[in-house]
């Protein structure tokens, strides 16, 4: 039986279904929530109401934006002719963190899971080889994640983009930087050596 009143332990509930949100997080969370002023928590609650009324998804690359085409579509320095494919729109936040990308970016909204039941159709596919159709793309890079999801999803993707003609790459995987080889897992090794390049 829990020591909370009804509507703390509620909300503690509800925080727990957040992703990486434990109990204890959970309850560390309510506690800031009890200790900061009303309009704390009246801008908190204003913004995530807001956040969820606005946000949609980019008309061309399914990014998350506030108007119908996301920052980096509507970014005339960005080079239009190189696709970046990824996952989820939080792929998109590391890779530009990384700082030496400048194409543009198309998002999968997930991988191909057999076992999740989320096949092909399941993913937006089809506006990729829309666009790819469509405009002078000449390179595609796939960077799905390195699990099974997602290298089943870059073969998927592989055989229906090699045949339109596009120059087509994978992101390499492998060794972190500062890493020592020794401490190294197998599947990792194995990936490093499949991903080298000519020097």
């Amino acid at each position: 039986m829990s020591n909370y009143t009804e509507s703390i332990e509620k909300l503690i509930e509800l925080l727990e279904r957040l992703p990486g949100i434990g109990r204890r997080s959970a309850e560390r969370i309510v506690g800031y929530i009890l200790n900061v002023s009303k309009e704390e928590v009246k801008k908190l609650s204003e913004t995530l109401s807001l956040v969820k009324e606005n946000v949609r998804f980019c008309r061309i690359c399914n990014n998350l934006s506030e108007q119908e085409l996301c920052k980096i579509c509507r970014n005339e320095q960005r080079k239009k002719d190189t696709i970046c494919v990824v996952e989820n729109p939080s792929d998109i936040i590391a890779i530009e963190k990384a700082g030496n990308y400048n194409g543009v970016y198309h998002v999968l909204m997930g991988a191909i899971s057999p076992l999740e039941g989320r096949g092909p159709g399941d993913l937006k596919i089809d506006s990729l080889i829309q666009r790819l159709k469509q405009n002078s793309i000449k390179e595609v890079i796939i960077a799905t994640d390195a699990d099974t999801d997602g290298e089943m999803t870059a073969l998927y993707l592989t055989k229906l983009i090699k045949p339109l003609g596009v120059k087509l790459s994978r992101i390499g995987v492998g060794i972190p930087i500062g890493s020592n080889l020794e401490y190294a897992d197998s599947a990792t090794l194995s990936k490093a050596l499949e991903a080298r390049r000519e020097v």
